[in-house]
């Protein structure tokens, strides 16, 4: 790859074109020379050149991907859009499949266990992390939306090998795409994450296991709102929350100290209290989304 990097001169790979991978595909068009689309899924790539969501597509296998790469367009950047578990096991496979210099970044939403595995790469590449923070419960490309990640966060999260054209081509896939950047640490990124994003995934799912189907006839925006997260196919969730155990094991146990003191409140009939901790709540709600 030569010195520096221009987005507008570069051929982007995405391998997953699923809700993510599709809308960055989306978001990216006219903003780098040349788009290629990897999945595993041949409806998938049908699909994707059907639409012109990418200039090229390709199966997910290896001979494929080497293909791609050495005899057509070479791949400037690579962008790991898959599941988190699916992301490491790529990782694995990248030294194989990928014979020339290359920036690598991923999308994944756990941090610490990618950038991790990143650190082991052959020299040849150039790893970053990232991390948009958006998205929607219904998945696959024909979901996928190329404003989904206007104004949205977009954490990056270099490891000690990460180099400046790394971050700045990161920085420019962040412009090109309308998110709003900005760099972390892996293990920081993981301990904020597992609270405002790993957390609520099983509160909502913990709320939608343990109402009666009965209730369904009384069902407002509400619960709808509060539920809404359940619909997640925990297919995509398992791999994070195995990656980001201790984190998500000490935001359940914040939580349930949260809940356990309005409960006692509201046992002991001590409405006072309990309206203090509630008054308390909707400033911290207040204080977090207005941010």
């Amino acid at each position: 790859m030569e010195e520096g990097f221009t987005l507008k001169h570069s051929t982007v790979g995405i391998i997953g074109l699923g809700l993510m991978g599709g809308s960055m595909a989306l978001a990216l068009k006219g903003h780098c020379s040349h788009l290629m689309g990897f999945d595993s899924h041949p409806a998938t790539l049908e699909l994707a050149l059907s639409k012109n969501i990418v200039d090229q597509a390709a199966s997910l296998s290896a001979l494929a991907l080497r293909g791609a790469t050495a005899e057509t367009k070479r791949i400037d950047l690579l962008i790991l859009a898959t599941p988190v578990s699916t992301i490491l096991d790529l990782i694995q496979q990248l030294p194989a499949l990928i014979p020339d210099p290359c920036i690598v970044m991923d999308l994944g939403s756990t941090k610490s266990d990618i950038v991790h595995a990143m650190s082991a790469l052959p020299e040849r590449f150039d790893p970053i992390g990232g991390h948009p923070i958006c998205g929607k419960e219904k998945l696959g490309l024909e979901n996928a939306d190329s404003t989904l990640y206007k104004n949205a966060p977009f954490v990056i999260t270099p490891s000690e090998r990460t180099t400046q054209q790394a971050k700045s081509a990161a920085q420019q896939i962040i412009a090109a795409i309308g998110a709003c950047g900005l760099e972390m640490t892996a293990e920081d990124h993981d301990r904020i994450i597992a609270s405002t994003s790993h957390l609520p995934f099983l509160m909502a799912s913990s709320l939608s296991g343990s109402t009666p189907h009965e209730f369904a006839s009384l069902i407002g925006p509400g619960f709808r709102s509060t539920s809404r997260l359940a619909g997640t196919p925990s297919h995509m969730m398992m791999g994070i929350l195995k990656s980001n155990r201790d984190n998500v094991l000490n935001a359940i146990q914040a939580y349930r100290t949260s809940l356990n003191e309005i409960e006692c409140a509201l046992q002991n009939e001590n409405y006072v209290k309990l309206e203090n901790l509630l008054n308390q709540a909707r400033a911290s709600y207040h204080s977090i989304t207005d941010y």
